[in-house]
């Protein structure tokens, strides 16, 4: 039972880093301190689509490698 949840969370964990890399970027650069911030206007705007989604695995990858730690970690300590 160890051995599958520890293969699971490797799983897990290189699964979290390719859906963390897909998502795009949101960056702030020079040219938004020249500009005064009005591309803060259209930042503000709820996820649509593909990174809608690629937000919800990410969540859901995340929960799912915690609960899957906390049970190696319960089932060491046994």
């Amino acid at each position: 039972m160890y051995n599958t949840l520890l293969t699971l969370l490797v799983i897990v964990s290189i699964l979290i880093i390719i859906s963390v890399m897909m998502q795009p970027a949101k960056t702030d650069n020079a040219s938004t301190a020249l500009s005064g911030g009005a591309a803060d206007l259209f930042s503000k705007q709820k996820p649509r689509g593909f990174e809608a989604f690629m937000q919800k695995v990410t969540v859901v990858l995340g929960i799912l490698f915690f609960a899957i730690a906390l049970g190696l970690v319960y089932i060491s300590s046994h």
